[in-house]
């Protein structure tokens, strides 16, 4: 039997690799979602479609409200979404949100008898958000092993990050690889409805930078 693991899945570029690498690790895949209040659900879409396209055993979005404390230009509308790179943390990083997130995701993993969680963060091509360094992850860990009844009970939680180290090039060489359509995915902060991207934000740039230093098209429906 295929051991179960949840995976955290946005729809954008990097967790929809994640899901196709845990795939390919022989894991029965649960991929989880958050209609956290974003600016956006073009998302939520991609990550439907992913989730379908990858197969995933299961696909969940939880509703949670962080947009009832804002700070940051993807829960506050009155924060606008900067168009140029930006010094330190930018007003994208949403506060506690990667923690949250995995709390979540360890909380379905007790549910379903999982030890397994993934999720896509990376420290090479990242905006500077705090909750995507190894410190951050291996903490994490700690306390999932701390803090539940399977860790109690002597179960070992395992936090996989296995983009943690890659360029977002590399990235993108690793899903193409293994199947990965990048045109059912969104990564824009801005994307309109119909999940167009800006083409200007930060996530926009380092995606566009990816395929290009990856040597492929890039699939991404840009705005006019």
């Amino acid at each position: 039997m295929m051991k179960p693991a949840v995976v955290l899945l946005s729809g954008g570029l990097d967790s929809a690799t994640t899901l196709a690498i845990a795939r390919r690790e022989g894991f029965a895949c649960h991929a989880m979602s958050f209609d956290y209040g974003q600016r956006h659900g073009a998302e939520l879409q991609a990550a439907r479609r992913v989730a379908q396209a990858l197969g995933a055993v299961e696909h969940k979005t939880v509703h949670i409200g962080l947009d009832a404390i804002g700070g940051s230009a993807l829960t506050d509308l009155s924060i606008a979404v900067p168009d140029h790179p930006q010094n330190g943390i930018p007003v994208t990083y949403v506060p506690a949100r990667n923690t949250v997130f995995l709390s979540f995701a360890l909380g379905w993993a007790e549910v379903l008898g999982a030890l397994d969680i993934f999720i896509g963060v990376n420290a090479v091509d990242y905006s500077g958000y705090p909750d995507c360094r190894p410190e951050f992850i291996r903490a994490f860990e700690r306390l999932a092993n701390l803090a539940t009844k399977a860790g109690v009970e002597g179960g070992r939680f395992r936090i996989h990050t296995p983009l943690i180290d890659l360029s977002k090039a590399d990235v993108i060489r690793t899903g193409t690889a293994l199947g990965v359509d990048y045109a059912q995915t969104v990564s824009c902060y801005a994307a309109d409805a119909d999940g167009r991207a800006c083409g200007v934000c930060d996530s926009c740039r380092l995606r566009r930078q990816g395929f290009e230093q990856a040597g492929l098209a890039d699939p991404t429906r840009y705005r006019p």
